[in-house]
């Protein structure tokens, strides 16, 4: 069953890719997205197995792969409960979003190639869970690097989208350096790269030194930071995070894809896959702590600007991924996996819940150009509005919440509950929770409450002015359409109606609604609250004197979350419900803090002056300087030069004159005699 869940996307995946042009769109379609759904099928079994006890790890030999001296290792399927869960996050949502997709790329004239990426996307990333030792594990890690590569940059007629799949292709090869050294110490330390033997290995390592740079250092401490560059790299932690947000020039299911369930959540599932390793390398968890912590905050801050829909969800994640990581720096792996899988739902929703929107809005992306949408795509406002109470937390203690009630609050709990370092953790990622409820409800008033700013998108001005052009009007039938008139007819874009989307699109959104309400009431028991770890069944590092210490915390400390949601909340209804023009008051009030967060903390424009310009400066000076005027002249260019004037000068020479040609023969005597009198003396 492990093999057929793994490698059914593969197979769809070849037969629209290569086959696409010849079976045509629809039944390219059908192919990959009935591999997906068959997959889903047969994940979420073996996990209910895991939660039940019924389940033990397993492994399954697919074939041996190397040979080499001491390097030895087979292509295995290793199923435990780690695995389990990534499983059904995987599948569930790529293959909801598989179905999405018949809806939301229904014009696009590349079906087939994009259908085809997105199972293999989805191939790539079930390799990298089932990954039995840290070789295949990068298979799968290069893997969704390429897929997403792909996918970003799908439409590649887009300038835009070619930078922004280079610049995530690039981003993630500097990640993958370290991580690739990472595995390099590894092997060298342990003489394995089986994951289960090196972890078993791991104690006998602690306190040991390995040189590094010149230097000797905690041999623990050099790998896990190593192999945390990567896993900062492949999920957009602070330093390596610039790619990120660029990858929304790809569809919107593409984001969805990536930002849920594959790529991103690649680099928690390492750090939580070899747990045991990082539990001995206590400076390289306070790394992951801080980067975790500091990922948290400053993606949390940008969000709160952004004006591009998709970035402000993007953001998000940038966010939520920080406190996966500080969940897992203060060891606290249980509640960092349960925020995995709970945000998987809920930003799965949130994405193509704004697909949904764009959709509507004839493609349309900038919220300032929204407003008044709540009656119009009512389905779609609500799918959002179950994602926005799960994202923010809402629930009451003790009875029920949404998923990020239960997910999140145990990440801040954990987090105090660990010790000093934790506990600024919990101080930040208590702050992050604040404007992160700001900005999920200010997306949520600016997009479906207000007035109606349609008006100003030159989206929708083109979308009027076709359906005039052609003589179409939509609304001249029902009293909904005729009220739909008018109020279009007041914000000057008469004759367009926003729609909701078609089923395809919808039906995701319904199944994830009911995974972002449920998914952390059904669940929380199973992966943060038994204090036994049983679930986990030793896949991750489980400190069961942490988990007690949850129950323990003060009372504040479990209200702070809400509170802090209630205060976002709050502001984001004065600011644009109650008293739309606070925004533009409190930007002229402080610009430099404005124009610091809307420019990103100024990254993007640090690294073009640390990195891109040196690297063209270098570029081109051993191009023109280097190739062209030293290799070029003296090489090739050069001989060519010297052999083209030597046969011009011999070419005068043959003057078809016999005496000429006589005299040469005389000089050249006279010189051969008189080398030999010389010579000879």
């Amino acid at each position: 069953m492990i093999t057929a869940i793994v490698f059914l996307p593969l197979l769809a995946a070849i037969i629209a890719g290569f086959g696409g042009r010849l079976i045509g769109n629809l039944p390219a379609k059908l192919v990959t997205t009935g591999a997906l759904f068959a997959s889903c099928a047969m994940s979420w079994p073996i996990f209910l197995s895991f939660l039940s006890g019924d389940a033990t790890a397993s492994v399954t030999p697919v074939l041996q792969w190397v040979r080499s001296g001491d390097l030895a290792f087979d292509w295995a399927l290793r199923v435990d409960t780690l695995t389990a869960v990534m499983l059904v996050v995987i599948t569930s949502v790529s293959a909801l979003v598989h179905l999405y997709s018949w809806g939301y790329m229904a014009e696009d004239e590349s079906q087939p190639r994009f259908f085809a990426y997105l199972s293999l996307f989805t191939f790539a990333m079930l390799m990298l869970v089932t990954a039995d030792n840290l070789v295949q594990m990068f298979f799968g890690w290069e893997g969704v690097g390429l897929a997403s590569y792909l996918l970003i940059g799908f439409w590649y007629h887009k300038p835009s989208a070619n930078a922004a799949a280079i610049k995530a292709f690039v981003v993630n090869r500097v990640g993958d350096l370290g991580f690739m050294l990472g595995i390099f110490g590894t092997f060298l330390v342990f003489g394995t790269v089986s994951i289960p033997e090196i972890l078993e290995a791991a104690p006998g390592m602690a306190g040991s030194t390995i040189g590094f740079l010149g230097l000797r250092f905690d041999t623990l401490t050099i790998l896990c930071l190593l192999l945390f560059i990567g896993a900062m790299g492949k999920s957009a932690q602070l330093g390596l995070h610039t790619w990120l947000p660029d990858a929304m020039e790809g569809p919107t299911p593409v984001s969805a894809l990536i930002h849920a369930a594959t790529m991103v959540t690649a680099g928690v599932f390492m750090v939580c896959r070899l747990s045991p390793m990082f539990e001995l390398a206590p400076v390289a968890l306070g790394f992951v702590t801080f980067v975790g912590a500091a990922t948290c905050l400053f993606a949390a801050t940008v969000g709160t600007v952004q004006t591009d829909i998709k970035r402000v969800i993007a953001y998000s994640t940038c966010s939520q991924l920080g406190y996966m990581f500080f969940a897992a720096g203060v060891g606290a792996y249980g509640a960092s996996m349960f925020h995995l899988f709970t945000h998987a739902f809920f930003k799965a929703l949130l994405f193509l819940g704004a697909g949904s929107v764009i959709h509507a809005m004839h493609h349309e992306q900038d919220m300032r150009y929204y407003g008044a949408l709540r009656k119009h795509i009512p389905i779609t406002y609500w799918a959002m509005m179950a994602g926005t109470l799960a994202i923010t937390g809402v629930g009451i203690l003790g009875v029920f919440g949404f998923a990020g009630f239960y997910s999140k609050d145990a990440i801040l709990e954990a987090a105090f509950a660990s010790g000093p370092s934790g506990q600024l953790a919990f101080a930040v990622g208590a702050f992050a929770a604040l404007l992160t409820s700001f900005y999920s409800w200010r997306l949520i008033f600016l997009t479906f409450h207000g007035e109606a700013r349609w008006a100003g998108s030159e989206h929708i001005q083109h979308a009027v002015h076709d359906a005039h052009g052609h003589g179409h009007d939509d609304h001249a039938h029902g009293e909904h359409d005729h009220e739909a008139h008018h109020e279009n007819a007041a914000t000057g874009t008469a004759g367009y109606h926003p729609h909701e989307s078609p089923w395809p699109m919808l039906v995701p959104l319904a199944v994830l609604t009911v995974g972002a309400v449920f998914a952390g009431f059904a669940f929380h028991h199973s992966f943060i609250s038994a204090g036994t770890g049983s679930f986990w069944q030793g896949s991750i590092a489980f400190d069961e004197h942490l988990v007690h210490a949850l129950h323990e915390v003060p009372l504040w400390v479990k209200l702070t979350p809400a509170a802090v949601m209630l205060i976002g909340l709050a502001i984001a209804w004065r600011n644009y419900i109650r008293d739309p023009q606070a925004p533009a008051r409190f930007v002229k009030a402080v610009p430099d803090l404005h124009r610091f967060l809307v420019n990103k903390w100024y990254f993007d424009e640090l690294y073009n002056v640390l990195f891109v310009r040196p690297s063209l400066w270098l570029g081109k000076l051993f191009w023109h300087r280097g190739d062209e005027q030293t290799i070029d002249r003296f090489g090739p260019n050069g001989v060519a030069v010297a052999i083209g004037g030597g046969s011009r000068l011999a070419s005068r020479l043959q003057s078809g004159f016999i005496y000429s040609y006589a005299f040469v023969m005389l000089l050249g005597l006279a010189a051969l005699v008189t080398w030999a009198m010389a010579a000879y003396q």
